[in-house]
């Protein structure tokens, strides 16, 4: 008789859980029948969302084609501006379904901050990007010195600014740090200015020595005539008397012009017996 109690007793349990089993399948083939629709819909409007963002950000960097901005701007905004259109379609799409827009609005939320405070330093560079971009402060091509780096803008970026040095370097730079920093750009003005300065001895002829130098610097054809060269004594040192020789030249010229004249003024002052003193210190014994 027990047998037979627990017998009824395991089917009407197994039963249970059928008639359970059975009725949560009946509720999800039910909400799946009404539910379905809305994600066939959602996901058309995902499709044609997408398609209709590509056509807007073509349509965007065509129209930015003629606008004075640099080439690094230009992609950078159309790549946000698809960003944009994305997000906005997937959250129509979502809506379709009957998420809730609070919800969709909370884990938006939730994970700009957490990207914001995990990329900290990236944020900065982006912004510091968006400064140099749009500022004009320089663009590639351009040569400019920043903490005492002295080359050419190869490209801007969003996050780091390439520069190639002198000596053939490759050097990536933050934007964060560039924009926040001093920047001279050489090529901002066409013309640049030589300043160079040569010593000679006390018992030299200036007035000889200024004509020789003048003579030099306007065989030299890469000088400009226009500002004039300037060659004037400028101090009065222990051994020496210092002179101070100003040209200007074109900026691509600037290194070769710089190095010529050098060369020239050394071997006229050797030509004409002028002296460039070493360091002296005079001792009198009694």
């Amino acid at each position: 008789m027990e047998t037979t109690e627990v017998t009824y007793a395991a089917v009407e349990a197994i039963q249970e859980q059928v008639d359970k089993a059975s009725g949560f399948v009946d509720k999800m083939g039910d909400y799946i029948s009404r539910a379905l629709p809305l994600f066939i819909i959602a996901v058309i409007m995902l499709i044609i969302g997408i398609f209709l963002s590509k056509l807007i950000s073509k349509i965007f960097a065509r129209t930015l084609k003629n606008a004075s901005i640099d080439g690094t701007a230009k992609n950078f905004l159309v790549s946000l501006v698809r960003i944009f259109l994305y997000v906005i379609v997937i959250i129509m799409a979502l809506s379709v379904i009957n998420v809730p827009m609070s919800s969709i609005i909370t884990i938006f939320g939730a994970a700009g901050l957490a990207v914001s405070l995990a990329l900290q330093n990236c944020l900065s560079n982006i912004c510091g990007g968006f400064i140099l971009l749009f500022s004009k402060l320089f663009s590639a091509g351009d040569m400019i010195e920043f903490d005492g780096t002295v080359g050419k803008v190869e490209a801007i970026g969003i996050l780091y600014t390439k520069i190639c040095t002198l000596d053939n370097k490759t050097v990536f730079i933050p934007n964060g740090k560039v924009s926040d920093a001093k920047i001279i750009n050489y090529t901002e003005s066409p013309t640049r200015r030589i300043d160079l300065c040569f010593d000679i001895s006390y018992s030299a002829d200036y007035e000889k020595v200024r004509g020789i130098i003048l003579e030099l610097i306007d065989e030299n054809k890469k000088v400009l005539k226009s500002p004039a060269p300037v060659v004037r004594m400028s101090a009065h040192k222990e051994s020496s008397v210092a002179i101070d020789v100003l040209v200007w030249v074109l900026n691509d010229d600037y290194y070769s012009v710089r190095y010529d004249i050098t060369e020239a003024v050394k071997s006229g002052f050797d030509g004409n017996n002028i002296e460039i003193p070493f360091s002296q210190l005079d001792v009198h014994m009694k």
